[in-house]
């Protein structure tokens, strides 16, 4: 199974079990026009236990491997847990939309979009560069800024900065997004 086609079997599967999702991480930026290469896909989800039970179960039997307990644990702890392609690798990360108001605002932003016949709802690119700014922040990896700066190059002009400033200062991200701007302003 392709990524594309692991990404539309999911999102499927999010879809018939009534769980509002929303794409994000490096495929989301790739969709908006920043893309580079990852073996993940990323998704936020909003569920009850009912709803993830019942996601769990539809996707058995699909060559996907994906843990009812992992599940549970990640719904419990606002986390993530994985559906892993077992032929080819690829893995959907699930995320449990989280309670704070960033992920709130960012889960009520997203946007629908037809991507290959399936309807998939995409985080906006203010709402990733935030994301990515945090990921940069919380780990060593220079790829989210590297993404951050790409997202930057394509929309700048169309980017909410007002939006953008007002999360960046309250999550503490005015480092990382220095080092975009400075990256953007550098090439």
């Amino acid at each position: 199974m392709s990524a594309a086609s692991l990404l539309r079997v999911v999102a499927a599967r999010l879809e018939a079990a009534g769980i509002p999702f929303m794409l994000t991480g490096s495929v989301a930026a790739a969709f908006h026009g920043a893309g580079r290469a990852t073996m993940d896909i990323d998704l936020v989800i909003d569920a009850t236990r009912d709803q993830l039970s019942a996601l769990v179960a539809s996707l058995a039997g699909l060559d996907l491997y994906v843990s009812a307990d992992a599940a549970m644990d990640a719904l419990d702890h606002e986390c993530m847990f994985n559906v892993v392609d077992t032929t080819t690798g690829w893995n959907a990360d699930l995320i449990i939309c989280r309670s704070r108001p960033f992920s709130q605002a960012e889960f009520a932003r997203r946007r629908a979009f037809e991507f290959e016949g399936t309807s998939l709802w995409v985080a906006t690119v203010e709402d990733l560069i935030v994301a990515k700014l945090e990921w940069a922040k919380l780990g060593a990896s220079t790829r989210h800024v590297e993404d951050v700066t790409a997202m930057l190059r394509i929309a700048a002009d169309s980017l909410d900065h007002a939006y953008l400033e007002r999360w960046i200062v309250e999550l503490g991200l005015a480092a990382q997004w220095h080092i975009a701007r400075q990256s953007l302003e550098g090439e």
